[in-house]
C-alpha cells in the first residue's frame, strides 16, 4: 500500500524522537525530486513550532514545486522529546531532521530554510553539511549579533536567500545588509538579500514572502 502523500511522523533525535511532519513529492513524475527540504521554527520557548504561519508558508511555497519537505518540532516542543538547550541541541535536531529526509530520498541534494530562530540555528547547520546545497533564512535575528551570531555565513559560500521584513524589530534591515556588506566578496556574489513589507513575523505579506521565495528558487534551480 503506497504511504500517503502528507504524514506526521515520529523521526529519531538525540535528544529523543521528533514530532514532524513530511509533505512528499508524490505529485512528481516518477524518479526523484531535485530538492528536498527542511524547514526550521521559531524559537521555543517564545511559542515557536513547526505550526508557525512563517514556517507554514516557507513549507507551502517550497512544495508547490513538487519537493518533499519536512518540517520538525524542535526538542520540547509539541510531541518532541527533550528539552530546550540554547540552540546547541537544537542544531543536532536539524541535522537528525536531514538524515531523515536524506533517508527518505538517498541521494537528493538538500535544502534547508528557517525562520528567526530557526534561521540561525537551521543555517549553521546547513552550512557544515556538504548534502546541503542551498539556504533560506527569513527574519533572520541579528538585532542583537553578540547573542546569536552568525558569523558562520561569512564562510557560507552556498546560494543563500536571506528575508526581513521591512520593519522587522528584531532583524531591522539596515543591520542585514550591513551583515551581508561584510562578507567576503565570493560569498556576498552568493547571497541574496531581499526586504519585504511587514514586520518580523511578515504580518499582511505571506503573499509577497510567497513570490519572493518563489522567484529565487526558480532563479536558481530552473530545472524545479
Amino acid at each position: 500500500m503506497p504511504l500517503p502523500p502528507h504524514r506526521t511522523l515520529m523521526i529519531p533525535g538525540p535528544a529523543g524522537r521528533l514530532e514532524a511532519i513530511l509533505w512528499s513529492a508524490s505529485d512528481r513524475e516518477a524518479g526523484s525530486p531535485p530538492l528536498a527540504a527542511v524547514v526550521c521554527h521559531p524559537h521555543p520557548l517564545f511559542g515557536g513550532t513547526m505550526h508557525n504561519k512563517v514556517v507554514y508558508q516557507a513549507a507551502k511555497t517550497i512544495h508547490r514545486f513538487g519537493l518533499p519537505v519536512v518540517r520538525f518540532n524542535f526538542r520540547g516542543v509539541g510531541l518532541s522529546e527533550g528539552a530546550h538547550d540554547k540552540g546547541i541541541g537544537e542544531e543536532r535536531d536539524v541535522l537528525a531532521a536531514m538524515d531523515f529526509l536524506a533517508g527518505e530520498y538517498p541521494g537528493v541534494p538538500l535544502l534547508v530554510a528557517g525562520f528567526s530562530f530557526g534561521s540561525w540555528v537551521g543555517l549553521r547547520a546547513g552550512c557544515g553539511d556538504p548534502r546541503v546545497i542551498a539556504l533560506i533564512g527569513l527574519g533572520l535575528p541579528v538585532g542583537d549579533l553578540q547573542e546569536r551570531s552568525f558569523a558562520y555565513l561569512e564562510s557560507c559560500d552556498k546560494p543563500k536567500l536571506l528575508v526581513s521584513g521591512e520593519f522587522d524589530q528584531f532583524g531591522p534591515p539596515d543591520r542585514l545588509r550591513a551583515m551581508v556588506e561584510r562578507f567576503p566578496s565570493r560569498i556576498r556574489e552568493q547571497t541574496r538579500v531581499a526586504i519585504i513589507g511587514g514586520d518580523h513575523f511578515f504580518k499582511d505579506h505571506l503573499a509577497d514572502l510567497d513570490r519572493t521565495i518563489a522567484e529565487w528558487l526558480l532563479e536558481r534551480f530552473p530545472a524545479i
